[in-house]
């Protein structure tokens, strides 16, 4: 079920992209780019800082993800057309994007395919071209587990995603809050940070909702991950602002380092004692501010 603030856009190739916006409805224009697993209402992160400081916030769906249409056998260069209609759709010429996690390769895409229209880009805890990566090491283990199944067992690895979709469409009472980030395994940092309510539902119940709406729009942006992206970082000339905490357990600090140093446009902005969900949860005043400027 939609919620009010959704809009869905016809796209030229069938089907629909759904949308949302937060902030300030009349401010700078920014979209957001959401994480994986994740959907549009990860944007929630940004509506009172964005509110107070100007800035409207549009952060769609990708296509399979909660209420934007299934695109069978799409590749992560079919998505800077797909935002370039919406940006078109929304009469905005040029604009600035603010990548979360997973949203990183989307932003970048958009930002090599038209560069024309992009201002800068912010990407918090980004996540690096894993296909490219030749010592896995720096990622999250579940992830390095993944890969592993995705590269030896693809159909096995696939059916786990529809079995894992029922537990994980769940929606568990906020007094489990507390067992669940133990379960986590988290780093202190990211866990202090969800145990604040508002902070908690924008990250994990953004993910509910793309979990229940689909394990098909969850898995093909998984194997989105695990391909070439079919473009080179050293040839994204806009402007990047790359956030990353120091103890980021989903994508290490190396990882960012080693992006950042590809990146001919790139001011790198990395925390000590920070995580993969504390920077952004922490830090997204500042990272608007910094973004805005540009």
């Amino acid at each position: 079920m939609r919620g009010d603030n959704c809009k869905l856009l016809s796209l030229d190739r069938g089907g629909y992209l759904a949308h949302a916006e937060y902030g300030y409805p009349a401010g700078l224009p920014v979209f957001f780019f959401h994480g994986w697993p994740s959907s549009r209402t990860m944007a929630e992160l940004t509506d009172a800082d964005a509110r107070n400081l100007g800035v409207r916030i549009i952060s769609p769906d990708r296509p399979g993800i909660c209420d934007s249409t299934f695109q069978p056998k799409r590749k992560l260069l079919d998505w800077p057309d797909i935002l370039k209609q919406l940006a078109d759709h929304l009469q905005i010429e040029r604009f600035h994007i603010l990548a979360i996690s997973g949203g990183a390769p989307y932003a970048y895409a958009t930002a090599w395919k038209m560069p024309e229209r992009v201002r800068a880009m912010a990407v918090v805890s980004g996540a690096p071209p894993i296909a490219e990566l030749q010592d896995r090491q720096d990622l999250l283990g579940l992830y390095r587990l993944m890969l592993r199944c995705y590269g030896k067992y693809p159909r096995f690895s696939r059916t786990c995603f529809y079995l894992v979709r029922p537990f994980l469409s769940l929606r568990p009472p906020q007094g489990a809050h507390p067992l669940l980030l133990k379960l986590l395994w988290l780093r202190p940092s990211d866990a202090a940070a969800l145990r604040d309510s508002a902070a908690f539902e924008a990250c994990f119940e953004s993910q509910r909702r793309a979990w229940r709406a689909s394990a098909a729009g969850v898995l093909a942006d998984a194997e989105i991950y695990a391909q070439l992206w079919g473009f080179a970082l050293e040839d994204v000339d806009v402007p990047v602002r790359l956030w990353h905490g120091e103890q980021d357990r989903a994508f290490s600090i190396r990882t960012a380092e080693k992006v950042a140093k590809r990146l001919p446009n790139c001011a790198t902005r990395f925390i000590k004692d920070e995580g993969h969900y504390s920077t952004p949860i922490r830090h997204m005043r500042e990272i608007l501010v910094d973004l805005i400027a540009l």
